[in-house]
Parts: structure tokens; sequence; C-alpha cells
């Protein structure tokens, strides 16, 4: 399943990218998202999160009470306006999800824009389908979250 979605951040590209690569950032993205336990690393243009959330109540039977969702993301060089493009790669641990899309931060909007496109696979026969376009909602409100800290973060400059 197509996903897309975008996030708008009044700052400049450079400030953008500073946030999205800061630990502390992620961290706090981690507790937005009301994980219960979570791991962040960054190693300059590259993060790693590992959340544990509460399964969703239409998955909890067959996921059991947690989730833990690993999320990596890799950003390229700066082009001369500021603008990047990146990978992400999301899987659930034990579970038959990923997404894998293409990050482009890039000048636009209020100042900055992230846009996130990629493809949402659930691999179960017959089922999987379905169950992507269950799983979408909580993958998108996911990235949203990063707009609701984001804007709190460039707001209170860190």
């Amino acid at each position: 399943m197509e996903i897309s979605t975008g996030l708008d951040f009044a700052a400049a590209p450079a400030d953008v990218f500073d946030m999205m690569t800061n630990q502390e950032y992620q961290e706090q993205v981690c507790v937005a998202s009301e994980a219960i336990r979570y791991d962040v690393s960054v190693a300059g243009p590259t993060t790693h999160t590992s959340r544990t959330l509460p399964a969703p109540d239409s998955a909890s039977r067959f996921t059991g009470p947690e989730l833990t969702v690993v999320e990596d993301n890799a950003w390229n060089a700066a082009e001369a306006d500021g603008a990047r493009t990146g990978s992400l790669t999301m899987n659930v641990e034990g579970q038959p999800v990923r997404l894998v899309g293409q990050l482009r931060l890039a000048p636009g909007g209020r100042g900055t824009t992230v846009t996130l496109t990629g493809e949402l696979k659930v691999a179960i026969p017959l089922l999987g389908r379905k169950l992507e376009h269950a799983a979408a909602p909580a993958v998108l409100a996911g990235f949203n979250t990063q707009q609701r800290v984001g804007d709190r973060w460039l707001a209170n400059a860190g």
C-alpha cells in the first residue's frame, strides 16, 4: 500500500535537519508517541529508534499487548538550497509489517517541508491488503507526532 504524508515546519531546512537528527528531539518523539520503552541512537545523519507501544485493540489478539516499532532514517548530504533526501525503513518486531520509504526535506510551506512516500507491506497471504489499510492510520499518526514535537522544539529552540 502506498503511503504519502508531509510535515511543515516554521524553520530553515538546516534547523529542521539539525532537529530531526538530535538525540533529545528523537527521545521527545518517543515520549509523545506514548512509548512504554524506547531506545534512540543518532550517528551523524542517521537515526535509529526502537519504541515499544501498547498494541491497538484491533491488533492485540494477534500481536499481544505490546508492539515494538523499529525505525531507521538515513539522510543524504544537503543540496545548495538546504534540501535533502533520505531513506526510511520501519519494521514491527516479530510481525510481517514493513514500511520502506523516501524522505525529502526541502524549503517550502512555513519554512521547511518534510515529505514521506513509501510502501507499507503486511506480508500475510489473503489478509495483507486489509491489514495494510488498518495499519496505515497508525503509521501516519506516528509520523505526525513529529509535527507536534517539532513545532514545540523549534518554538523553544530545542
